[in-house]
């Protein structure tokens, strides 16, 4: 059976790749930066606006996450485009019916989750669409 070469990656491929890596790596470290003083001084703060400023801190790091992959995305080919659209539309209905269904479990007694649960589904689910295309691709 012949396989096809592994696709080799252009100059320009390799230079938006490497700026986004740096984009979402910077935006990543604010992220731990501020979220790590929000953990460890937030909790104990007397309800108010410091406390509120100090707990929602780390969201600056996560709004440069979202520009960061909206820059890669705008970046991208239309083909590279429609792939990533249609991995992250398919980890959103997967998202949706994960926690909808865990809704009526919830009411049937299982514990309340945290809102933080959505996002690592979200992100569990837009991977492995991305790989399982990937691999799909391949055979």
């Amino acid at each position: 059976m012949h396989y096809p070469a592994e696709p080799r990656f252009s100059a320009h491929e390799r230079k938006h790749s490497q700026r986004y890596l740096r984009e979402l790596g910077s935006s990543i470290a604010i992220y731990v930066l501020l979220l790590l003083p929000s953990l460890i001084y937030g909790p104990d703060m007397a309800a108010g606006a410091a406390k509120t400023a100090v707990l929602t801190a780390p969201m600056l790091g996560f709004f440069l996450m979202i520009w960061a992959i909206a820059r890669q995305v705008q970046r991208m080919d239309e083909y590279q485009r429609r792939l990533t659209m249609e991995s992250l539309s398919l980890a959103a209905a997967i998202t949706a019916a994960i926690t909808f269904t865990y809704g009526f479990l919830e009411i049937a007694g299982y514990p309340r989750l945290s809102m933080f649960v959505v996002w690592g589904i979200m992100g569990s689910a837009w991977a492995i669409m991305g790989w399982l295309r990937c691999w799909a691709a391949k055979r």
